[in-house]
């Protein structure tokens, strides 16, 4: 069932996306940053939005004048995330000097951040266990050897590589780190499917956002999949960033061989090397909102029960023993033997 909706909206996606050549549904992906102190992430981030206007115009040129206007101060970048599909602004010095940010940068349409695979189950021993994918926290979202299109673009590019390496780049949601993991597609392990793990693909299978991020309010949705909702407008542009302290240098965007580029994180513990998973004994703490108060009415509520149950077990009795075995229950004295002998009677 959740197959047909993914495809049924995928479809719907696609049918509105051309429309939209120039419109709030496509960006400036961000597809390199050379400052870490740039809080922009490859790939995951959008520029939407610069000065309180919405980016329409896909020419870069534009764009880079529009930055060099404001060197010797900060300009506005409105930033549309594909981690939660959530838009933020971000205030970020332009030096005077260099006039530029630091960032390489490609229009493309904010569709595109759903063209990733959710890793849903993993069976041992598989080619996606040997490769230390983990279940539900692990997103494909693309691969060096290839570019991927649509629903069907994993599955035939894995068909090609049976038996032989093939690089992904995979995100995980609980530990916020892109890497790369290496895996032999083979149909021999045992299994179904070449990867031997199951894959979801569609709008209930989005990027979600980060675990350390605050929790939405009730009622309030975590992914919007409206078309009209997907870009960002000029009204959204309304929360404030502390502005980068060091200059950053704006570099176009020079060949679609750049194109997915692993993320950096910012002020965070470097990612594990490549080829290497998370440990998965470690659990990242989700949304820590309200935790001490649930814990301290969950064990107010455990003594309370307990109290209660101490009472109860000094007021009763204690119950029976229960019949020893084989004895089974008391017979009933014979009344058709005694019918029996009163008829006798009756004869004599």
């Amino acid at each position: 069932m959740f197959n047909a909706l993914n495809r049924y909206l995928s479809r719907l996606d696609g049918d509105a996306r051309p429309q939209q050549r120039d419109g709030p549904g496509y960006g400036f992906q961000v597809l390199r940053n050379t400052s870490l102190d740039l809080a922009v992430e490859p790939w995951f981030d959008y520029i939407v939005g610069i000065n309180g206007r919405v980016v329409e115009d896909p020419d870069p040129r534009l764009f880079a004048q529009e930055v060099r206007n404001c060197a010797g101060g900060s300009v506005a970048l409105g930033l549309w995330s594909a981690k939660g599909q959530r838009t933020r602004v971000l205030h970020v010095a332009v030096p005077a000097d260099t006039r530029s940010l630091g960032l390489s940068l490609q229009w493309t349409p904010l569709a595109l951040a759903s063209n990733v695979w959710h890793v849903l189950d993993v069976p041992a021993n598989s080619p996606a266990d040997l490769a230390g994918l983990l279940p539900y926290s692990d997103y494909v979202l693309g691969t060096p050897d290839g570019v991927l299109h649509g629903e069907s673009g994993l599955g035939e590019l894995v068909d090609d590589y049976i038996g032989r390496p093939l690089k992904l780049w995979v995100y995980n949601n609980e530990y916020n780190v892109t890497r790369e993991v290496e895996i032999v597609p083979s149909r021999e392990w045992g299994g179904e499917g070449a990867l031997g793990c199951v894959l979801g693909y569609g709008a209930l299978h989005r990027l979600p956002a980060p675990l350390d991020e605050p929790v939405h309010a009730p009622g309030e949705t975590m992914f919007d999949g409206d078309s009209a909702n997907t870009g960002a407008t000029a009204d959204q542009f309304t929360s404030l960033a502390p502005p980068a302290t060091d200059a950053n240098t704006f570099v176009p965007a020079s060949s679609p061989s750049d194109f997915l580029v692993p993320a950096q994180i910012v002020s965070s513990p470097p990612p594990p090397p490549a080829g290497s998973a998370p440990p998965r004994s470690k659990k990242k703490e989700r949304h820590g909102h309200g935790t001490s108060r649930l814990d301290d009415y969950f064990a107010e509520e455990e003594k309370k029960s307990k109290a209660l149950d101490g009472n109860i077990a000094a007021s009763k009795t204690p119950p029976p023993p229960p019949p020893k075995a084989g004895g089974g229950p008391p017979r009933a004295p014979p009344k058709a033997e005694q019918k029996v002998d009163d008829g006798d009677d009756d004869v004599d």
